[in-house]
């Protein structure tokens, strides 16, 4: 059974920095299509990036872009985001979503994510 778990959510400054770590289990990574979505209160939730583990494409929103980083780690299963220069408007639920390579469409659309995490709260105070 694939399982993720987010982690390293919290409150940060405006112009701080958090990384955020999704850990897999049931499935290798490295197989996977990842990404990173996130839901304010009262939002749709939105892609911010995605990864294609097989060649190491990346996609980012336009909203994040130059500000985060999607990474893996093949050896101990996990997907990360590193965030800076982190606003008010990144305050949200961030989940971490996969889908198996062979069905991967490599989009920032939710429909395209099978598997998803429980969510890791970030709250960006000015």
């Amino acid at each position: 059974q694939v399982q993720l778990v987010e982690s390293g959510g919290g409150s940060v400054q405006v112009g701080g920095s958090l990384r955020l770590s999704c850990v897999v289990s049931g499935y290798i990574v490295s197989k996977f299509c990842m990404a990173w979505f996130r839901q304010a209160p009262g939002k749709e939730r939105e892609g911010v990036a995605a990864i294609y583990a097989s060649d190491g494409r990346t996609l980012y929103s336009d909203s994040v872009k130059g500000r985060f980083t999607i990474s893996q780690d093949n050896a101990k299963n996990t997907l990360y985001l590193q965030m800076n220069s982190l606003k008010p408007e990144d305050t949200a639920m961030y989940y971490c979503a996969a889908v198996r390579d062979s069905m991967c469409y490599f989009t920032l659309q939710k429909g395209t994510y099978a598997y998803w995490g429980q969510g890791t709260q970030v709250t960006v105070t000015s």
